[in-house]
Order: structure tokens, then C-alpha cells, then sequence
């Protein structure tokens, strides 16, 4: 098999009609999308480390931030999320608001939370606040968010999950953003806190780092964030009363984004930033299993948002032009056409010549995205990584990674192939059915 997969080689590169072939197979996908996207977001590395030296880190003013924290079944972990918050050197006020949701069922959480009460009250310090609320029955996330927004104080609200720790210097960070009037929302860097558990984890870790800390850098330096994490996503409290706050149903995440760019046609100058210095760290699936599972929910919810819900609210009017065409290139494109693409190109290929051929092609094609991955985290590496020792480990990781990607690809058409027959955006873990159905999509 090895020598016919040879061969093959071989005849792609001496024979004009295979190398045809190739071109024909290769072109397509590198040269007129993901080549320009990725050199595009590379350009934006170099733009945002040449912007970043040049802004003001200080603290003009230090408005009452409010951090809600959406608990359903966290357990003893949300302590850690709440001691990160407590121990935050923004000098400022901290309203950190613990809303857990379904208390009765989830009476460790809450037991837990209320402990926190008098953590928080022994540290003595007049700029920190937790605020409890228990919700009896269970409404899910939006509901959670919606009910702290309620309560909320602060100019700044901030959207965390109550798994999910931060660097004691996040608030800092965020806030000093919001000096520019214009900067409406800023998009906080997931880490893989459970990294060294597996090799999924090590996956996870890599992919997050690419299409994350280095892509929405990228993206954002162009001011074209794509998505606020439902995990750690940051606000003007004015924005989200503008748009009503969260709406019923799930992926609330992108659906808030989406609602938001939706003023930025009428407010040319309203930019969300990405910062790759505003950091939360959280636990992925420890599992290929788990991690396959969890995404078959996040992309059919991406399809069913996109896809159904704001079909007619994807406009250049609406989103401004810069956000129109990185939305029809990077969500309808490369997230919902291209795995499709991919998965069929891939059974065509295969079906019409002799898989030794395929193969050998593939392993060009591998190749080259060996080489584009290794020169994308160097550039990460050297310009915006902050932890030179936690990321260099991931070079190691860069000759499989395609494998995994490739992989995701085929699990992302099948959830959106599971969306559009079943419309599994309407079984979801992130809120229970009677919620959800009562939406109207």
C-alpha cells in the first residue's frame, strides 16, 4: 500500500494531467478562501502588535463593574470563580452576581455560592459585592443573564460562565477598553485550563489557541470579531438594555453578537474588541467522544441561528459592510458551506479514482497545512503570547492537528445535517424544552 500511495506521488508530480488534478483539488479551497483568510488574519497579528504599544493602558475611570456568574450544576467549582473575581486588582467596584439556576435541584451549588458570602465578607474590602440569587426553577442560561442584568449595577456587565477562572488582572484589562466611547462589548481569551489531561484536551487547547487567541486577534484588529464567548463575553450595560438583553433559546452567545452588530450600520464608528490579554480559563471535554458531542450541539446551533432565526438580518445596512462580508465568509462560507464541500469532495474523490491516488494527494494537501499551522503559531507565538512556555508545547502537536480539524469538518456537516432534518437547536442542555420551544424558530 505504502509503495502504490508512492507511485502515486510520484505520477501527481511528474504527470501534467494529475498535477491538474491537484490544482484543480487544491486551488479552490487555499487559494481563493482559507489562504487569503489566513493571510488576512495574520497581517492582523502584525497590525495588533504594532497598535498595542501604542495605546493607554491606564485607567481613566473605574465604573462599578458587574460580573454575572450563571450557575446550574457547577458544584464546589464555582468557588474558584468566584475566589478569581474576589482577588481581581481592579481598585474599582466588583458586583459579582451569582445567579443558580434550578436551586432546588442544584443544592450543592448553591450551598456552595452562599459560602462565598461570607469568603467574600472576611476579605474586608468595600469594592467587592456578591449578590445571590437562587432561581427556583430551572429557566437555563438566558434566563439567568436576563435576571442578573435586572439587578445589575454596574456601567460594565460581564457575562461568565460558573466554570471558568481568570487572571487576576481581567477586569483591568477589560475595562480600559471602554475609555473609547465607541467600544461597546469586548470578546475575553478562553484558555484550556484541563490541557495536559489527554490528547483531546491537547487538541482542544491547540484549536482554541489558532482559532481564538491568534484568529480573533486577528480579526479584531480589523474590527470584525465574529463572536462574543457565551463563556466570558464583556458590556456596555447600555447595549444590552438597548436590544432588550438575551433572547430565549440557545447559542445566546452568537445570537447577542448578531443583535448587537445589527445597530453598527446606524453607528458607523461602534466597534467589539478581542484581547488576547483579558483571560478566563475554562475546562473542554477530556474525551474525542465528548469534544464530537459538545460540537454537534455548537454547530447545529450556529446553522439554526444563522441559518433560520436572522436569514433576513444578514445586511450590509444593518451589520456595516466590513461585518456583512465576514459573515457571509467566515460563518456561511467557512463554517456552514465548507464542511458540506469538504465531506462530499472527499466521498467524490475517493469514488472516481484509486484511493492510493487520493491518498497521495492528500498528503500534499497535508503538507502544506503542516507548514501554514507551524508559521501561524510561530507569528502567535512571537507577537502576541504572553505564555511563552505554556504555548511553545504545541508545536508538537501541529503534524496531527490536521487530522483532528479534518476531522471536525465532517462532525460540523453532520450537526448541520442534524439541525436542518431534526432541528436539534430544540434539545439542547443549555435550557430545558419548554423553554425553548416556546421560542418562535
Amino acid at each position: 500500500m505504502i509503495d502504490s500511495i508512492y507511485l502515486a506521488f510520484l505520477s501527481i508530480i511528474n504527470s501534467h494531467n494529475s498535477l491538474l488534478t491537484f490544482i484543480l483539488m487544491f486551488t479552490p479551497f487555499v487559494v481563493f478562501f482559507e489562504g487569503p483568510l489566513l493571510l488576512f488574519t495574520i497581517f492582523g497579528l502584525f497590525r495588533f502588535a504594532n497598535d498595542y504599544l501604542k495605546q493607554d493602558s491606564s485607567l481613566i475611570r473605574l465604573p462599578i463593574v458587574s460580573c454575572c456568574i450563571t450557575c446550574y450544576s457547577e458544584g464546589n467549582s464555582v468557588i474558584n470563580t468566584i475566589k478569581s473575581l474576589t482577588f481581581q486588582t481592579y481598585p474599582g467596584l466588583i458586583e459579582i452576581i451569582a445567579v443558580v439556576d434550578g436551586a432546588i435541584q442544584n443544592k450543592e451549588t448553591l450551598i456552595a455560592v452562599k459560602n462565598c458570602s461570607k469568603f467574600v465578607e472576611g476579605m474586608n474590602m468595600n469594592n467587592r459585592r456578591l449578590v445571590v440569587i437562587p432561581k427556583w426553577q430551572r429557566g437555563g442560561r438566558v434566563s439567568s443573564l436576563n435576571a442578573a442584568l435586572k439587578v445589575a449595577q454596574g456601567e460594565v456587565f460581564m457575562a461568565l460562565d460558573g466554570d471558568t477562572s481568570f487572571d487576576n488582572n481581567m477586569v483591568v484589562n477589560a475595562v480600559k477598553h471602554f475609555n473609547d466611547k465607541n467600544v461597546i462589548a469586548v470578546s475575553g481569551n478562553l484558555r484550556v485550563r484541563n490541557a495536559s489531561k489527554s490528547l483531546a484536551t491537547r487538541f482542544q487547547a491547540l484549536e482554541y489557541i489558532l482559532s481564538i487567541s491568534a484568529g480573533k486577534t486577528g480579526l479584531s484588529a480589523f474590527g470584525i470579531v465574529n463572536n462574543i464567548s457565551g463563556a466570558f463575553g464583556i458590556f456596555r450595560k447600555k447595549i444590552l438594555d438597548l436590544v432588550g438583553g438575551w433572547d430565549t433559546g440557545t447559542a445566546e452567545d452568537f445570537d447577542i453578537t448578531t443583535r448587537i452588530k445589527q445597530y453598527f450600520g446606524r453607528n458607523k464608528n461602534w466597534r467589539i474588541v478581542f484581547d488576547p490579554y483579558v483571560v478566563g480559563h475554562t475546562d473542554v471535554p477530556e474525551t474525542f467522544l465528548g469534544y464530537f458531542t459538545q460540537r454537534l450541539r455548537w454547530e447545529g446551533d450556529l446553522f439554526y441561528l444563522i441559518g433560520r432565526k436572522y436569514l433576513d438580518n444578514i445586511k450590509p445596512g444593518l451589520l456595516n459592510w466590513a461585518n456583512y462580508f465576514s459573515t457571509v465568509i467566515i460563518t456561511y462560507f467557512m463554517q456552514i458551506i465548507l464542511p458540506f464541500v469538504i465531506t462530499f469532495y472527499t466521498v467524490y474523490l475517493f469514488y472516481v479514482f484509486p484511493g492510493a491516488y487520493v491518498i497521495a494527494l492528500f498528503f500534499i494537501v497535508y503538507l502544506f497545512y503542516v507548514f501554514a499551522l507551524f508559521i501561524y503559531l510561530l507569528l502567535y507565538v512571537l507577537l502576541i503570547s504572553d505564555r511563552l512556555k505554556e504555548d511553545i508545547i504545541y508545536f508538537f502537536y501541529i503534524p496531527l492537528f490536521p487530522f483532528f480539524a479534518f476531522a471536525s469538518r465532517i462532525n460540523a456537516a453532520f450537526a448541520i445535517a442534524h439541525s436542518v432534518l431534526n432541528k436539534s437547536h430544540l434539545d439542547s442542555n443549555m435550557a430545558p424544552w419548554w423553554v425553548l420551544r416556546r421560542g418562535r424558530f
